[in-house]
């Protein structure tokens, strides 16, 4: 069986460095090995030329960079192999290529360039979007990045587009010994509000009832071969952004689904997405559920 590594961007900002502190102890975990990735386009800056004394400092800087995280992985874990790799690319675009032949892809927050705060990178945003297998990226506290939680939250989708996310959860949960607490949020439309008044009682509750079975449909297939998971499940009234970002601040990884389509190459992540990312207290994974490529008929 092929070795699918945990794939790791690296940069040399402290925010990568972290990174590789999660992903060592996750192929601890799964038993997987790394792949150090620097990617960037020093080569087509403008007045770079290769072999030149900018293109020769930038690859010993890039070599350095890569040398500091095979080090720091090694020392957090000498049974975790890694391997490296510096690639004259675009970094999105190297770490996505990656993903095709990887577990997983973990980035960083932030990147060597941005500014410190909660905001998430334009890389790690664009290969959470763009990649075809599962994307974390690692952010939140001190007790998150160790797990010291023992938690992982799922926030569970829609029937369709939610099986490998919780599918990922549930393993998650099976190799840390930890509790999964699975998460359907749900809203009343406010055209049913206004309505309210003229229908007797039960509509609040008609859609509490509809969304735990959604998020049983979601679970029940995947949790058959995870039945040494303790799962707890909870469907909960308020937009879903909001209540998985509270969520996240009691977790060690909060877990998405994204629906990414064959041959749609744009960003296709959500809002609650985009909130989790940017916002939450904990490391992210967002799993894609592929849509199956439609086969034309013939005429």
């Amino acid at each position: 069986m092929l070795d699918m590594p945990l794939v790791v961007g690296v940069d040399g900002s402290d925010s990568s460095l972290t990174a590789v502190d999660w992903a060592v102890d996750e192929a601890a975990r799964r038993g997987l090995s790394l792949r150090l990735v620097y990617a960037s386009l020093w080569e087509r800056y403008e007045g770079f030329l290769p072999g030149g004394p900018e293109s020769l400092s930038e690859q010993a800087m890039a070599e350095r960079v890569v040398d500091l995280a095979t080090e720091r992985a090694r020392l957090r874990d000498p049974e975790v192999k890694s391997t490296t790799a510096i690639l004259p690319q675009d970094a999105a675009d190297a770490l996505v290529s990656a993903g095709e032949t990887a577990f997983a892809v973990v980035t960083g927050a932030r990147g060597r360039s941005g500014p410190a705060g909660l905001l998430l990178g334009s890389v790690g945003l664009t290969v959470a979007a763009r990649a075809r297998c599962p994307v974390i990226v690692v952010r939140g506290d001190r007790a998150a990045l160790t797990g010291t939680h023992e938690r992982i939250l799922l926030g569970a989708g829609d029937p369709d587009t939610g099986a490998e996310a919780a599918r990922f959860a549930l393993d998650e949960a099976r190799v840390r010994g930890c509790v999964l607490d699975a998460v359907r949020a749900w809203r009343t439309p406010l055209y049913e509000i206004a309505d309210h008044a003229l229908r007797p009682g039960g509509v609040e509750d008609r859609h509490a009832r509809r969304a735990s079975a959604e998020l049983d449909e979601v679970l029940d297939g995947p949790a058959a071969d995870h039945r040494d998971v303790l799962v707890r499940r909870t469907a909960v009234e308020g937009a879903a952004r909001k209540v998985l970002v509270e969520r996240s601040a009691a977790a060690d990884l909060v877990v998405i689904g994204a629906r990414h389509r064959h041959g749609h190459g744009g960003l296709q992540l959500g809002r609650v997405a985009h909130r989790l990312l940017h916002h939450a207290h904990c490391p992210v994974a967002v799993v894609p559920q592929r849509v199956p490529q439609q086969v034309p008929q013939q005429p």
